[in-house]
């Protein structure tokens, strides 16, 4: 699989090579999680539905919820208006989090609203 020309032109990568990839829940718009994004990742995503990452840590490609069931199905895929982040909209089927919590965001609140 290669991505659209069209599309690597503008994405702006950082030195590894990588954007980042943000997941957001369709139904209730929560933010899930972060992971990164090479070319070949998000060709396999567009291609497939089915979100796919690159690890930094293990140098490979992961597929949400292919060892842990917890599947991210993609709706839709958005590029921001600098073309450094990805944004998935996804089904989330399971927790999103490697921790087992539906998002990575529902620990440490650093700021709350007022009301």
């Amino acid at each position: 699989m290669s991505l659209d020309p069209a599309v690597a032109a503008r994405l702006k990568r950082n030195e590894a090579g990588l954007v980042a990839a943000i997941a957001q829940e369709r139904g209730t718009g929560d933010v899930l999680m972060m992971a990164w994004m090479d070319d070949e990742a998000l060709a396999r995503t567009l291609e497939t539905r089915k979100a796919t990452y690159f690890s930094r840590s293990r140098q490979q490609y992961w597929v949400k919820g292919e060892t842990s069931g917890h599947t991210q199905y993609v709706h839709e895929v958005r590029l921001d208006c600098d073309g450094d982040t990805v944004l998935l909209i996804v089904d989330q089927e399971g927790a999103a989090c490697h921790t087992g919590t539906h998002t990575c965001w529902d620990g440490d609140v650093l700021l709350a609203a007022r009301s």
